[in-house]
C-alpha cells in the first residue's frame, strides 16, 4: 500500500467531495479520484457512496476513518516538534500576509531581517485569506484582524487606521461638501465583504453610487488616486501618496488590529522565534500604527 493514498482518503472523508479534497491537497480533481480508486481496489471494498450531494462513507469507509482518526495531526505534530530541534537562525521561513501589509509595512523590515540573518530564506505568500498554520501552509502570519484564531500564538503590534480620501481631480468635479450618498465611491468586492469598511459602506451608500470595487485594498488606493471616486483607505497606504486628500479624521470604529502569529509547536524554532520577535519590536513602535 502507498501510505499517501490514505491522505487522499481522509481528505475526501473530511471534505465530503472530490473537489473539496483537491483544493485541500492542492492537486487536481483527477489525481484525487485516481488515488481513491486505487485504494478501494487494494482493499477490495467501496469506501464511499457516490451521491448527488457528495461522497458519503460506507460502513467499510467509516471503519477505516475510525482507525485513522488523528493520524494526520499526529504526523504534523511530529514534524513541527522535529523542526523545534533546530536551534540555529538559518533555514526557510514561510510568511503569509496581505498585499496591504507587505506594501505598507513589512517588506523593508524583512529586508533588514535578512541582512542581519543571511542564513534565512524567506518565502513570502501574499494572500488576503487566512492560510492554515496548523496544516503548515505557512510558518508565520502577519494579519490585520480583530478576531485572531484562538489556536495560534500571537501578539498584537498595534492598530491600523482607516479614513476617507479623495484625489484633487475628483474634488474639482464634486465638492467635498456633498452628502456622502451623492458622492461616487470606490469599494470592496464580495471577497472582502467581511471587513468593517465594507459594512460601513453598505449601511450608508447605495450600490448604484459605488462605481468600482476591488479585491485589494492596494487596488482601492489606485482607483481613488485616479479620481474614480472617494474611498475608505488604510492610512499607511494612503498617506504615502501626496496626491490624496484626507476628507475626515480616521474613524476608531474602523481600526484593525495587526497581529504577528505562529503555531504553538513552532515557538521553539530559532528562526521563527527570531523573526517573530524582530517584527514585534519594530512594528510596536512604527508611527504608522496606533499603539
Amino acid at each position: 500500500m502507498d501510505w499517501s493514498d490514505l491522505q487522499y482518503f481522509l481528505a475526501v472523508a473530511q471534505g465530503g467531495s472530490i473537489s473539496q479534497a483537491a483544493r485541500a491537497l492542492r492537486v487536481n480533481h483527477s489525481t484525487v479520484l485516481r488515488r481513491l480508486q486505487r485504494l478501494e481496489q487494494q482493499f477490495g471494498v467501496a469506501l464511499f457512496q457516490r451521491l448527488p450531494g457528495g461522497y458519503q462513507l460506507t460502513t467499510a469507509g467509516e471503519a477505516l476513518a475510525g482507525q485513522l482518526g488523528g493520524v494526520g495531526e499526529q504526523i504534523e505534530r511530529a514534524g513541527r516538534q522535529l523542526l523545534g530541534q533546530d536551534l540555529q537562525i538559518r533555514g526557510s521561513i514561510r510568511l503569509t500576509s496581505t498585499d496591504t501589509l507587505f506594501a505598507s509595512l513589512l517588506t523593508p523590515l524583512l529586508a533588514e531581517f535578512r541582512q542581519a540573518h543571511p542564513g534565512v530564506q524567506l518565502q513570502l505568500v501574499t494572500n488576503n485569506s487566512m492560510l492554515s498554520l496548523t496544516q503548515r501552509e505557512a510558518d508565520m502570519a502577519v494579519r490585520g484582524t480583530n478576531r485572531p484564531p484562538e489556536n495560534l500564538l500571537g501578539r498584537c503590534v498595534g492598530r491600523i487606521q482607516t479614513a476617507l480620501y479623495a484625489s484633487p481631480a475628483y474634488l474639482a468635479r464634486r465638492p467635498q461638501t456633498l452628502p456622502l450618498e451623492q458622492h461616487l465611491w470606490v469599494g470592496l468586492d464580495e471577497s472582502l465583504a467581511h471587513l468593517e469598511q465594507a459594512a460601513w459602506l453598505r449601511a450608508r451608500v447605495a450600490d448604484a453610487q459605488v462605481v468600482a470595487r476591488s479585491d485589494s485594498l492596494v487596488g482601492m488606493v489606485e482607483c481613488v488616486r485616479l479620481g474614480m471616486g472617494i474611498g475608505l483607505l488604510l492610512c499607511p497606504l494612503a498617506d504615502a501618496h501626496a496626491d490624496l486628500v484626507r476628507l475626515a479624521d480616521a474613524a476608531p470604529a474602523l481600526d484593525t488590529q495587526v497581529w504577528v502569529l505562529t503555531h504553538p509547536d513552532l515557538r521553539a524554532v530559532a528562526r521563527v522565534r527570531a523573526l517573530g520577535e524582530f517584527l514585534y519590536q519594530r512594528l510596536s513602535v512604527d508611527p504608522r500604527l496606533q499603539h
